[in-house]
């Protein structure tokens, strides 16, 4: 078992350079790897066949979804949420309950499905995924309003499509939905889960501040426990535990503390480990001959909820917020699924009373559900760059160089160091060091161009493209960014980028 683990994660991880050439999101790649050794493949791995199984895969997703919405709040800007919360809080709610109903609706009327067992596939399928939003957003950058309004949304959605999927198989189990208790729950959930986040954000930061270690190992193990911690009070506090650590990242990504740069690349590391082992996980517990029975059921209910469901939800839940046709086609668009609805999928087998009659269909959900995800993925990640092409709303990707610089410190410092990117229309081009209007607060330290690193001096020249890594204050990054990626610059004989005065 570790050996076919092993093997199957060096598989995924050089395939992804192919991936990466034919935009095939690398999701689908571990999807299709783990389809191929499980039970209905080459049988290497025989899982999935029992609840237990379900129910092991369930835990195991669900404690890689931390890690995942973890990275994903850390990565997001005060400025972005602060800018974007309003329409993503919008299509995690409102939206959700929509897309529920709207293809639930569409399911019972077009496929003759009772109309429960239709509630309950729309609710389970209604959330996009953080995992699969996030991959495909680093493959393909787009503009930062349409990108943070993803984001966000698929973060903050699970809680909504939780509840309702529950609820469904709470009233097909013979209960009654009772209104009052929904709508408390859902508050609970949601405000409960973002206070608990910025609750457990400050103990996080405490805790690295506190840990005053010379070795930075226990700051990656403290790193792990943090995550771990946040989401293990949310289950026991019976908040949204996602939206916790989703939150608890938010706020820590926007705060200063020891090992900040160290403890970013532990959890860049794990959020991509977890999106593997769920991928890879999630094809294993599906059986690929079970799917040549739904598949026209799945097609019908994939286009549904792609080309009716999603665009009327996207264009009703922004109604009240400035944006254009063309950024909410691409939020249209961008609303991929992946792990979460999958995962929902196994609650059915998993909290359905056997004696249920609708027991015997959990199976059909399942396949039905891991279809649809698959055909979304296929289909919008990997048009998703033609589409925003088309729309004219894709960004450059950052360069990637094979150069980084970090400055890792484990003790209290108001320094930093921040990565600046001269673009080609820079007019810095030909201008020596020297001719900066640095502070003497500042230092370039490394020069990277065309992937060589060149140590700099004051009579070097600068060049279109040139990557350098600035040490410099905390405080003075907005100005640092600002200066250097200005298309066009000041006279150079401007005064000095402000700061302190130099004795």
């Amino acid at each position: 078992m570790i050996l076919i683990l092993a093997v199957l994660l060096l598989a995924g991880t050089f395939s992804t350079k192919l991936t990466g050439k034919l935009g095939v999101p690398v999701l689908l790649l571990f999807l299709a790897l783990g389809m191929a050794v499980g039970s209905d493949g080459l049988n290497l791995i025989n899982f999935g066949a029992t609840v237990e199984d379900k129910t092991l895969a369930g835990n195991i997703a669900n404690l890689a979804l931390a890690f995942i919405l973890f990275e994903s709040g850390f990565g997001t800007k005060r400025s972005a949420l602060k800018k974007y919360f309003g329409p993503s809080l919008s299509l995690a709610t409102v939206g959700i309950v929509l897309t529920a109903l709207g293809l639930g609706v569409l399911i019972s009327f077009l496929l003759g499905i009772d109309f429960k067992t239709a509630l309950l596939i729309g609710s389970i399928i209604s959330s996009t995924d953080a995992a699969a939003v996030n991959a495909i957003l680093k493959q393909r950058p787009v503009r930062e309003k349409v990108a943070s309004t993803l984001q966000i949304e698929s973060a903050a959605n699970d809680p909504m499509a939780i509840l309702l999927t529950l609820l469904m198989i709470n009233i097909m189990n013979g209960g009654t939905g009772n209104p009052a208790l929904f709508t408390a729950e859902l508050i609970w959930q949601f405000g409960g889960g973002i206070l608990l986040g910025y609750i457990m954000a400050q103990v996080g930061i405490f805790l690295f501040r506190k840990l005053n270690s010379d070795n930075k190992g226990y700051y990656y193990v403290l790193s792990a426990a943090v995550v771990l911690l946040i989401y293990g009070v949310g289950i026991e506090t019976k908040v949204s535990a996602m939206l916790a650590v989703f939150f608890a990242g938010y706020w820590m990504g926007n705060s200063n503390f020891i090992f900040k740069r160290g403890f970013s690349f532990m959890i860049d590391g794990m959020s991509t480990l977890a999106n593997t082992i769920v991928f890879l996980l999630l094809g294993i517990l599906v059986f690929p001959s079970q799917m040549t029975t739904i598949w026209k059921e799945g097609l019908i209910i994939a286009a549904a909820l792609i080309f009716i469901v999603r665009p009327l939800t996207v264009w009703i839940c922004t109604a009240f917020f400035k944006f254009n046709w063309k950024e909410r086609t691409m939020i249209t668009w961008g609303g991929v699924k992946g792990a979460v609805p999958i995962v929902l999928a196994t609650y059915p087998s998993l909290y359905l009373n056997p004696d249920s009659p609708y027991f015997n269909e959990t199976a059909a959900i399942f396949n039905i559900v891991f279809f649809v995800v698959a055909v979304s993925c296929l289909l919008q990640g990997t048009t998703l760059s033609s589409v925003g092409k088309a729309l004219k709303l894709m960004i450059p990707p950052k360069p990637q160089s094979f150069y980084s610089v970090e400055l890792l410190t484990m003790k209290e410092t108001e320094y930093d160091m921040f990565e600046v990117q001269l673009d080609e229309a820079s007019d810095l081009e030909g201008k020596k060091i020297s001719e900066l209007p640095l502070e003497q607060d500042m230092l370039i330290t490394v020069i990277i161009r065309k992937n060589k690193m060149i140590p700099p001096r004051g009579g070097t020249v600068l060049r279109k493209e040139d990557t350098l890594f600035i040490l410099a204050p905390r405080n003075r990054e907005q100005e640092l960014t600002n200066y250097f990626s200005n298309i066009k610059h000041a006279d150079m004989d401007a005064p000095a980028l402000s700061g302190p005065e130099q004795n």
